[in-house]
């Protein structure tokens, strides 16, 4: 039999920040919900939002991979848009990951 030592390892948990997209229209709904982790996609993301209603332009982009989104300009243009960020701890992710494996 092997003698085996168990050693203790501590990892660092730091909270994360979510950075939220929620477009509303008044006839529709909830018409974009889209969550970041990260920062530089958020700010590109409300960029491309703000420059579709600055430019009378539909916003439409596609990651190439599962993000398709195209709303037209003029759904756009009587919407309300919301920016948020909101904290999250890592052990709220470890149980929302937990939840939606199991």
């Amino acid at each position: 039999m092997s003698d085996s030592k168990i050693i203790p390892t501590f990892v660092e948990i730091k909270d994360m920040t979510h950075k939220h997209v929620t477009i509303i229209h008044p006839k529709y709904g909830e018409v974009l919900n889209e969550t970041f982790m990260d920062e530089v996609q958020f700010k590109i993301f409300l960029n491309m939002v703000h420059s579709s209603i600055a430019m009378d332009q539909n916003l439409s982009t596609f990651n190439g991979k599962d993000f398709l989104v195209h709303i037209p300009c003029s759904i756009l243009k009587e919407s309300l848009v919301i920016g948020k960020t909101t904290e999250v701890s890592m052990a709220d992710v470890v149980l929302t990951k937990s939840k939606l494996e199991g």
